[in-house]
């Protein structure tokens, strides 16, 4: 019987070991370290949570919420450790997403042709 969590858990292994993660893994520290950085970033994040809960619950975001956001969305991005773990981010996301795409691979191939 085939267990595809052994896969899982060993590709999730060889994850941590590409260059992607490994970059991502050292922005984070970057940013822990610098304690001005950490603020802006948590302060961002806290932003970004809160907004993104506000529309699953449906309600309304006010301007000055989307100023509030945008303004903290700035600092952030102009701060070059933050805007390199972001970078960072994208970078191994791009990983994830041909990891998806070749894993969904069979699944779309028994759709064709219906």
């Amino acid at each position: 019987m085939i267990n595809i969590y052994n896969d899982i858990n060993a590709l999730e292994a060889t994850f941590r070991k590409t260059p992607e993660f490994e970059a991502l893994t050292e922005a984070v520290a970057t940013v822990k370290a610098d304690e001005e950085a950490l603020q802006i970033f948590k302060n961002f994040r806290k932003i970004q949570i809160d907004l993104q809960q506000k529309q699953i619950a449906g309600e309304d975001i006010l301007e000055d919420e989307l100023v509030y956001a945008q303004k903290a969305a700035q600092l952030a991005q102009q701060n070059a450790k933050i805007s390199a773990m972001l970078t960072a981010e994208m970078q191994l996301s791009k990983v994830i997403e041909e990891v998806n795409r070749i894993l969904v691979k069979p699944i779309q191939t028994l759709y064709e042709g219906l």
